[in-house]
């Protein structure tokens, strides 16, 4: 691990990631809901909420529109990522490198490894690559950790999730990015295998306001550091007012109630 809250990424110790690689791995379908949210603007324009600690997406879209938001967002390169098109065993292409990222003015990195892959081996190897080139920018690396495959029957349990979380500190990531596993007692678990990396909540679909949040405050509750979220922000026609609410869970670690509140 390195020393992490004094970068852009953290807040007070927490971290608020708004996820935006969604057009590569899940394609339009995502932006059906709200045609406007397949404009990349309408999201960077969102991540300049102060709850947000850094916007995470992929090459292209970094290259097309960070250096127009560079003032008011810091960027997570999210470095690799494939298509839903694609139907192979769960594995995911490397898009861009570190020193690529740095030149463009990423505060910090990205990388998914797919756990219990039968590609979980090279990942892991692409992982070190990207992790030791972070290392020498001092750059803080998320991993999204997805434990999913063939041999996988179920990578909701909350056992899997733990182990997800303990791949992230064992492979050197100063934050994981995990699935909710169920209950604030499971995500205690899922925290205490992290050690000294910093959990965050994976947002997951879009749901209704109150459970969204209250699966937010259970994570902050059980010792969590935050959220790495996408539809649930962006696909809402006001994405303001759940920041606003996000904000005060995360932050201010206020109830669900005093959250919403808030953010009316």
């Amino acid at each position: 691990m390195i020393p992490i809250d004094d970068s852009p990424l953290v807040r007070d110790g927490k971290v608020l990631i708004l996820a935006y690689d969604h057009g590569l791995e899940h394609g339009p379908v995502d932006f059906e809901a709200v045609p406007e949210s397949a404009d990349p603007r309408r999201t960077f324009e969102a991540a300049t909420h102060p709850a947000v600690t850094s916007i995470a997406v992929q090459k292209g879209v970094a290259e097309a529109y960070y250096p127009s938001y560079e003032d008011d967002v810091a960027l997570l390169a999210k470095l690799n990522g494939t298509s839903n098109l694609w139907m192979g065993e769960h594995d995911s292409a490397v898009n861009w490198g570190v020193d690529h990222a740095v030149d463009l003015g990423a505060s910090s990195v990205g990388f998914t490894l797919y756990g219990g892959s039968n590609h979980e081996v090279e990942m892991a190897e692409e992982f070190r690559e990207a992790h030791e080139a972070a290392r020498a920018h001092d750059l803080p690396v998320v991993m999204w950790s997805y434990p999913r495959g063939q041999g996988l029957k179920n990578d909701s349990k909350p056992d899997v999730i733990a182990y997800a979380a303990r791949l992230a500190l064992e492979l050197g990531a100063d934050v994981a990015k995990v699935k909710h596993p169920g209950s604030r007692e499971a995500m205690e678990d899922v925290v205490r295998m992290a050690g000294p990396t910093k959990v965050v909540m994976s947002g997951g679909s879009k749901t209704t306001d109150r459970d969204f949040l209250e699966s937010v405050k259970q994570t902050i509750d059980a010792g969590g550091k935050g959220l790495a979220v996408g539809r649930n922000v962006w696909q809402r026609e006001d994405p303001t007012r759940i920041l606003d609410a996000l904000e005060q869970v995360i932050f201010e670690e206020a109830s669900v109630d005093e959250a919403l509140a808030a953010a009316d």
